[in-house]
């Protein structure tokens, strides 16, 4: 478990005073470790941490009492089910950088401000699990790797995870997803309006739904791939509707937790968009993929498919875990 245990404090925007100059300062130093990693759609160039005025205030509460940072970051839900993008079920090489990573990250915070940081993961596969045709005992298997693979490598002081099972408890996972959807999920039709209105809101209602259709294991699927379309297209407004939901739900759970984002997110959005690791695609993540590492050190995140015409498989406790390039002749 995360130690020592969160406590709550007041959520940006519900009374609290302006930082004072010490505390914007500090804010303003643990944006910059955050930016370099920053994942968006924008130009990242030149950006500075005046540029991000929620995130100072989301900051700002736990910096002013003193306390621990804690970071919630959505994400990390299952294997991808597309045997063309990733090794298998489980976490693998992807999940273990990716951990690491937001391990450094919060020692990194505590190098700027030594009551330091946490990152509870909420990984949010049963949220979605019969949207994405992913069995929740699958589910279950890959999120108790992952909580394994954080003991296995000494991440437990700083990261921890947080999903359906820790939310809702013993009630069965179509009672969870019943649940909140209707204590939290908008409805179809204000979903629909927002992308016919709005630009962002379109993109992204296209993004997941090519998502899911890329998802998709074709040697399983009977239909052609004019029904998938239309299917992923009903499927991608049920998805933005459960990451709504599980967005309120992780706030009333853990109030004023500054929200990361493993999706691409503008500046101004309450959302801080993280890299985990580096990949040609800026959507691409560990779950959607699987690492290549070069003969030179560098990893990579790349779908299988591509990653396997260019290195060896590489077993990690007796399981694929990824893939390693060769060296090149002419450089030894």
């Amino acid at each position: 478990m995360l130690t020592p245990p969160v406590t709550a404090v007041a959520p940006a925007g519900h009374g609290a005073s302006s930082p004072t100059s010490a505390t914007h300062a500090t804010c303003e130093e643990i944006l910059r470790v955050l930016l370099p990693y920053r994942r968006t759609l924008d130009d990242p160039h030149g950006d500075t941490p005046d540029a991000f005025p929620l995130q100072v205030r989301q900051l700002s509460h736990w910096v002013a009492a003193g306390r621990p940072i804690l970071f919630t970051l959505p994400g990390f839900p299952c294997k991808s089910p597309n045997p063309a993008k990733v090794l298998g079920p489980l976490p693998d090489e992807g999940e273990r950088l990716a951990l690491r990573f937001l391990d450094r990250l919060c020692a990194r915070i505590t190098a700027v401000y030594p009551p330091g940081a946490r990152m509870l993961i909420c990984s949010d596969g049963h949220v979605f699990s019969d949207l994405i045709r992913v069995p929740d005992a699958t589910i279950d298997a890959y999120a108790d790797g992952l909580r394994a693979l954080i003991g296995d490598e000494g991440l437990a002081a700083r990261l921890d995870v947080f999903d359906l099972r820790a939310a809702y408890g013993d009630l069965t996972y179509d009672e969870k997803r019943a649940r909140i959807e209707a204590a939290h999920g908008p409805t179809l039709e204000m979903l629909r309006a927002e992308a016919r209105a709005d630009e962002t809101a379109r993109r992204l209602y296209q993004g997941i739904t090519r998502f899911l259709f890329e998802d998709t294991d074709f040697r399983a699927y009977p239909g052609t791939r004019s029904a998938l379309q239309r299917e992923c297209r009903a499927r991608a407004y049920g998805v933005i509707r459960r990451s709504r939901a599980w967005g309120e739900l992780i706030a009333d759970h853990h109030p004023g937790a500054v929200r990361l984002s493993i999706h691409p997110q503008p500046r101004g959005s309450a959302k801080f968009g993280i890299r985990l690791l580096a990949a040609p695609d800026v959507w691409m993540t560990p779950w959607h993929a699987c690492v290549l590492e070069h003969a030179d050190g560098r990893r990579e995140l790349l779908r299988r498919a591509d990653a396997e015409r260019l290195g060896r498989p590489v077993l990690r406790h007796g399981r694929p875990s990824h893939f390693a390039a060769p060296a090149d002749p002419a450089t030894g």
